[in-house]
């Protein structure tokens, strides 16, 4: 399986670190890393994240990598990156 980031994807990625890299930018290089270390490993294990049922028919699953919580897409093959936020963000 390949991980694939959608634009939103890596739009809330680049929003995340360009937040985060104003007050401290070695603390935005590392969650931009630990986020994208998490999508790496999702082939290994695709089914890893709880299913959420409100996107039926559709695959789509979540995780939490510290206090972001990633949302991801098993489509045939791949595996897509929707989005990413904080957890403390209003959405």
């Amino acid at each position: 399986m390949d991980v694939k980031w959608t634009s939103k994807g890596l739009s809330d990625l680049a929003r995340l670190h360009d937040f985060l890299a104003s007050v401290n930018k070695l603390a935005a290089a590392r969650v931009v890393q630990s986020l994208t270390a998490a999508a790496s490993k999702l082939p290994a294990n695709p089914r890893i994240g709880r299913k959420l049922d409100q996107f039926e028919p559709r695959d789509v699953r979540r995780i939490f990598v510290g206090p972001y919580e990633m949302r991801y897409e098993i489509a045939g093959l791949a595996i897509y990156v929707l989005r990413i936020w904080h957890t403390k963000e209003n959405r």
